[in-house]
């Protein structure tokens, strides 16, 4: 399942990681639709907001369907259905939702006939391995192109920070049957978990039947994005066979300073050394890294562009190099002693 993620990029900078071509090719950036909203966080979990992209013409009936805005909703779908005045009475969790019933079980499959299909954006997600002393938290994100570090032109709008996981996921509208404002909300589709993160997900088999593991389904690179988005060139049937396990993703441990979702700062993602204390050390190094990701958050004070670690866009330049194991917060961190993103073998 996918219980927790991050997104620390402000407003501004997230909009600009989102950049994608339209129909003719040109270059743009969605537009946000009450962006005021918005809140960056290091530890978002299900009932708190978090930022999607969706077609404009579920807005706008007359807009490009391949159009896109971001958007804040609330993660834990509450269908348009729903007769009750308070979405908090659901007596069901909805903050995820399995590929395989998805079309199936009334919560969504209205929504998803509808064509109300989304990208849940994040810089990744957190799972949590039962091990003999309790669970480890690691973090887990797309990797991040090593070769894309050249410094940007003054003007110059491309993004070249952090490539933003993108999941699919499913979006409705509900409104209050005694009046009031419109309540957008999201579920996360899930799939069975990847070989490189199952045994983060391995799972005690009982009564001689196995219970695989779960983890978002991702949508790797702008083709996939453009048709899970573009609801109106793109029938259901056809895009429901982008949802599948992808082993285009990189992990760290992190620090069980996670674990409480209160805590929100950079912390939460900062990678450690297993065996050691789960704390996360005050180096020189770890400050370094620890300070750009908090200034990296709008509101914080504000750096110069060229500043900003560089590394290439996720929508507009092909797909991550597959197992390429670039681990940019090991970059930060600036040298190379430092825990380094680790993948599974089997």
């Amino acid at each position: 399942m996918c219980g927790r993620t991050a997104c620390s990029l402000g407003a501004d900078n997230l909009r600009r990681a989102c950049a994608y071509r339209d129909r003719r090719g040109r270059r743009r950036q969605p537009e946000w639709i009450r962006a005021e909203r918005y809140r960056p966080s290091y530890n978002k979990g299900p009932q708190s907001s978090g930022p999607v992209l969706l077609s404009r013409r579920h807005l706008q009936q007359d807009a490009d369907s391949s159009e896109r805005v971001l958007m804040d909703m609330r993660w834990g779908l509450v269908p348009s259905w729903f007769k009750k005045d308070d979405p908090s009475k659901m007596q069901f969790n909805t903050s995820n939702c399995r590929s395989d019933t998805m079309l199936k079980k009334s919560s969504y499959k209205g929504a998803l006939l509808k064509g109300k299909r989304c990208v849940v954006l994040a810089d990744g997600f957190y799972e949590w391995q039962q091990c003999s002393g309790g669970k480890q938290p690691y973090f887990i994100y797309f990797p991040q192109s090593k070769d894309a570090m050249a410094e940007g032109k003054e003007g110059d709008e491309e993004w070249r920070g952090w490539r933003l996981l993108t999941m699919a996921g499913i979006f409705d509208c509900w409104e209050p049957p005694s009046g009031g404002e419109m309540l957008y909300t999201y579920t996360i589709i899930t799939v069975d978990a990847s070989k490189d993160v199952s045994f983060i997900h391995h799972r005690q088999v009982r009564a001689g039947k196995g219970a695989a593991g779960r983890m978002p389904a991702i949508l790797d690179g702008d083709e996939a994005i453009r048709k899970w988005l573009d609801f109106a060139e793109v029938p259901t049937q056809e895009a429901v066979k982008l949802i599948q396990p992808t082993e285009n993703i990189v992990f760290h441990p992190v620090s069980t300073f996670v674990n409480s979702v209160r805590n929100n700062a950079p912390e939460c993602l900062a990678p450690i050394e297993l065996g050691a204390k789960k704390e996360v050390k005050a180096t020189p190094s770890s400050k370094v890294m620890l300070g750009w990701l908090k200034n990296s958050q709008e509101g914080s004070p504000q750096k110069k562009e060229n500043d900003l670690p560089r590394w290439t866009s996720q929508f507009i330049h092909s797909p991550s190099p597959k197992k390429s194991s670039a681990d940019i917060l090991q970059q930060w961190l600036g040298k190379e002693g430092e825990p380094a993103a680790k993948k599974h073998k089997a």
